[in-house]
């Protein structure tokens, strides 16, 4: 007679499965297009039961298609060390947690990697748990992906409006043409509404956006152009 097998020797399986399958995804996707996220798809769901919540409009662009200003503007505005980290950035991670607890708002310190994971992986909200698992995928898609992967996905699943996901889509809708006419300005304006694209718009922006949008093409020179991004093409 067999004894029964205790629950505990099963329970640790589980998150071993979850690991293995982020691992076999990440791996896949280095290569391939990506077809949604989890942002994407809650959206959709929200859009299924609620006609005040627009259905996603996406389409993937290959970073050939991309213009260097608009690789440039992302990362001015959301992640000027995303050539030299490897995930989560240490110093910005520590400042952010350093002004939450004196009570001041802050967006938490994200790379463009933890982005990306988030988008990519996770629910919206905020919590210590999804953080942590944040960071752990991060960790993750830095081990998986080249710089120039991270940044290509990131380009293409970013939210740039309340309906827009991916500078494709963003470009079509909002600019009224293909990705490849963007220019600095027009890179500089959609980057400046990446903290909250369901707030601001890049159609009608307002002074903060137009501020902003003058920040980030000044963060643009200062980097050095496609100089700065060359070092993202160095191997992983």
């Amino acid at each position: 007679m067999k004894l029964p097998v205790p629950k505990f020797n099963w329970l640790w399986r589980i998150p071993l499965f979850a690991f293995l399958g982020v691992c076999a995804l990440l791996l896949i996707f280095r290569w391939l297009p990506i077809p949604t996220s989890a942002f994407m798809l809650s959206q959709n769901i929200d859009a299924l039961f609620d006609s005040n919540v627009p259905f996603v409009r996406h389409e993937w662009t290959p970073m050939e298609r991309i213009p260097y200003s608009m690789r440039l503007a992302v990362i001015a505005s959301e992640d000027q060390n995303f050539p030299v980290h490897w995930g989560v950035d240490v110093e910005a991670t520590k400042a952010a947690i350093a002004a939450e607890l004196h009570g001041q708002k802050t967006g938490g310190g994200s790379t463009l990697t933890q982005q990306v994971a988030k988008n990519l992986f996770l629910w919206q909200g905020r919590s210590y748990a999804r953080k942590g698992l944040e960071w752990g995928l991060a960790g993750l898609i830095e081990v998986f992906w080249p710089k120039e992967r991270i940044l290509e996905v990131y380009l293409n699943i970013a939210q740039f409006s309340k309906a827009d996901y991916g500078v494709g889509a963003a470009s079509a809708n909002l600019f009224r043409k293909p990705v490849e006419r963007i220019n600095s300005n027009d890179a500089a304006l959609l980057a400046a509404v990446l903290p909250a694209p369901s707030q601001f718009s890049a159609v009608k922006p307002s002074k903060y956006i137009r501020a902003r949008q003058r920040y980030v093409l000044r963060q643009m020179r200062y980097l050095g152009g496609r100089n700065y991004l060359a070092t993202l093409q160095q191997p992983n």
